[in-house]
This record gives structure tokens, C-alpha cells and sequence, in this order.
């Protein structure tokens, strides 16, 4: 019961901060600059909030001047998901596109030590994802010692959740003891989603934090595909 209340406390202020930052965002913050009074926001196209995005349209293409080559330009879409913090969580380290290649590095050195998790649901991983990554979904992330059968509707559901946190616990090499989890040989983990509006991996990180992941071992990508496309680096479709 302790457990199950923790989870809907966190799932309560991670809903509240998302709520926050969308606000913040659409109405913006008025400062005073020399006089002038300037209003900051995101300013907002109908054609573009209401489309419903799906990964194949989400990225490529241009976006430059026209005399630039066509083949240093890209495009992107600019007003989607809700901007998140550059600092996610205290103690916790955002990296960039460099951190992420040191630790592919060296997780191809010592593999059971670094991880780098791709947190998006599946039709985004299949589509395209950063090579070596793996896909934990980051709503397959849950575990209760308190939770039995009877808590789901379904005993398909409950077999879906016993699949998913074994394969969580079997991927990051956690261990289920009488203690409780043991985390001592998990891995470092760089978690990244679509970029730096995207809320998966943020979840994600809270969702392992909650379970008893060492923050230390947390690491967050922040920009995301979207920036690792931006700087020309390789990806792959698994």
C-alpha cells in the first residue's frame, strides 16, 4: 500500500510540473527591457497544434536559407510537446550529444556497466533510434511488490506487467531480494525520447528514480533524436 501511495503522490507532481511548464509556455512571462515592455511565448499556428504527429512525418527535410545546399539543410517541427528544464531533477546530469558518444564508447567496452535507453514506445524506436540503444518503453517501467493479480482488470494485463518489469529487471540487472531491489550491478544509464519537448524519458527517469535507481547512475539526454539528427549523427532502424 506504502508503495502504491508514493506512485500516485509522484504521478500527481510529475502532472502538476507538466501542467506548470505547458502553462509557463503558452502564456509566457512579461519583462521590461529599456522602457519597452516585451512578452515572451511560444507563439502559436493552428495548422500547426492541432496536427496529430506521427513518427514518419516528425522529422527530416530542410530548413535554411535557400542558397544553402540542399544537403546541409534539415527541417523540423517547432511547436510540439511541452519544453522540459534543462535541470530535470536535482542531482541529476543532463548531457550532451558528446556524453552520449563517450558513454557508447564505453559501454562498448564494458557493456554491463552502460546502457543507453531509448524510453519512447515502440513505433517511435522501429522507425528510427541512436545505434546501440535499447528500447524500455517508458510505460512498460513499473514494478510493486504489493501488486497481485487481482489489481488488474484483466489476466492478460496482468501478464503483460509480470513480462514487462521482468524484462526491466533482466535488461538493467536488477535483483529482487527479501530486502527489496537490489541495484548494486546496474548499469549507468543515458534515457533519451524524441527531444527536448518530449516528456517520455523524463517519465521514464522518475518512474526508475521511484522504483530505487540510483540517481547517479541516471543520466538524460535532453535534446534527444531531434538534436542527434540536427548535428548529422548516425542513426539506424532496428
Amino acid at each position: 500500500m506504502k508503495k502504491i501511495v508514493i506512485t500516485l503522490i509522484l504521478s500527481a507532481s510529475i502532472l502538476l510540473g507538466e501542467n506548470f511548464l505547458k502553462e509557463l509556455q503558452e502564456n509566457g512571462i512579461i519583462v521590461k527591457k529599456d522602457g519597452k515592455t516585451i512578452h515572451i511565448k511560444r507563439e502559436k499556428n493552428n495548422q500547426c497544434t492541432k496536427k496529430n504527429l506521427q513518427p514518419e512525418p516528425l522529422f527530416g527535410g530542410d530548413y535554411a536559407h535557400e542558397t544553402v545546399p540542399k544537403v546541409c539543410k534539415k527541417s523540423f517541427v517547432t511547436h510540439v510537446g511541452v519544453l522540459q528544464p534543462m535541470t530535470l531533477l536535482e542531482g541529476l546530469k543532463t548531457v550532451g550529444e558528446v556524453e552520449v558518444l563517450q558513454h557508447i564508447e564505453a559501454s562498448s567496452k564494458e557493456p554491463s556497466k552502460y546502457l543507453l535507453i531509448d524510453a519512447r514506445t515502440p513505433k517511435w524506436y522501429h522507425q528510427m533510434t541512436i545505434p546501440t540503444a535499447i528500447n524500455l518503453p517508458f510505460n512498460t517501467l513499473a514494478y510493486d511488490e504489493d501488486v497481485d493479480e487481482d489489481d488488474f482488470p484483466t489476466q492478460d494485463k496482468y501478464e503483460e506487467y509480470i513480462k514487462n518489469y521482468k524484462t526491466m529487471f533482466k535488461t538493467l540487472n536488477i535483483k529482487q531480494s527479501k530486502k527489496g531491489l537490489d541495484f548494486t550491478n546496474a548499469p549507468t544509464l543515458v534515457l533519451f525520447c524524441n527531444g527536448s519537448w518530449c516528456s517520455q524519458s523524463p517519465n521514464a527517469i522518475r518512474t526508475l528514480i521511484n522504483l530505487g535507481y540510483p540517481k547517479e547512475k541516471l543520466q538524460w539526454y535532453r535534446g534527444g533524436l531531434q538534436d542527434w539528427l540536427i548535428y548529422d549523427f548516425t542513426v539506424i532502424k532496428p
